[in-house]
């Protein structure tokens, strides 16, 4: 079976063994149960296989790629032929997944603030996620405040996750060669959040913020609290600083506050 990679679904194979052994031994997953999101041809999850996991689950949205998946791995693994920006991942399996994924680029930060804001503290579906980023979006994940390529990706992605850099991974990698570099990040829960009743109100406290990054904040600020002088002293906002001038803390003690307003 010929397979040709689909530029509409952004797909780059994975095709360094190297980089292959370096994923899969990120975590222990023996007698864990794994997702792969993406598997393409199945070179990573050949890999995967020969750590023995519990249970392997695959997202693949292209319909040839799941008949070759198939033939390749049999019963090893069960096969979800969907798009993943559809799926209910915490109806996937009763055990929490470690989650790999070499996400295509035009999406990935959808499937990640996804991912973060519908996550249910009652029910959290994943133990880890382990994925594949363009360079340029992980910088952005991974971004403190002050820098420039930090703001509404940086905040969301922080709020309930720890992340860590694993490594980045050059363009020759890949099948297609993509033009640009990528970077592979680890992802685990934060024991202690500042609690937010709604993270849709995160995602809207920081894009009102971050509409204007390069002005001051003062009109973001009376957009969302009026002349609210409280809050300005409480958490003590300097309203001359541009978005990226305000730490994380300071957005997620901002969107408790626009909650107090609300309910």
């Amino acid at each position: 079976m010929n397979i040709f990679p689909k530029k509409s679904l952004g797909q780059n194979f994975l095709i360094d063994n190297n980089i292959i052994e370096k994923i899969i031994n990120v975590l222990d997953i023996k007698d864990k149960s794994i997702l792969e999101i993406g598997p393409g041809t199945g070179n990573l999850t050949k890999g995967l296989l020969k750590k023995k996991p519990k249970k392997t689950f695959l997202v693949e949205k292209d319909n040839k790629l799941v008949d070759l998946l198939k033939k390749k791995f049999g019963k090893k693994i069960s096969i979800i032929n969907d798009d993943i920006l559809n799926l209910d991942e915490s109806s996937i399996h009763n055990d929490k997944l470690i989650v790999f994924g070499n996400l295509p680029y035009n999406i990935s930060t959808e499937i990640l603030c996804k991912w973060i804001l519908n996550l249910s503290q009652k029910k959290i579906w994943f133990d880890y996620l382990i994925l594949m980023f363009q360079k340029e979006v992980a910088d952005r994940i991974i971004s403190s405040h002050d820098k420039s390529d930090y703001g509404r990706l940086s905040i969301i992605s922080n709020w309930r996750l720890n992340i860590k850099k694993i490594c980045d991974i050059s363009p020759g990698c890949f099948y297609p060669r993509p033009k640009v570099y990528s970077s592979l990040l680890l992802f685990s829960h934060k024991k202690k959040i500042i609690s937010i009743k709604n993270p849709n109100n995160l995602e809207k406290i920081t894009r009102t913020f971050f509409k204007f990054r390069r002005k001051m904040i003062k009109k973001s600020y009376k957009q969302l609290f009026k002349d609210n002088k409280d809050i300005i002293e409480k958490l003590k906002i300097n309203l001359n600083s541009r978005p990226q001038n305000l730490d994380l803390n300071t957005y997620y003690k901002l969107t408790k506050e626009y909650e107090k307003l609300l309910y």
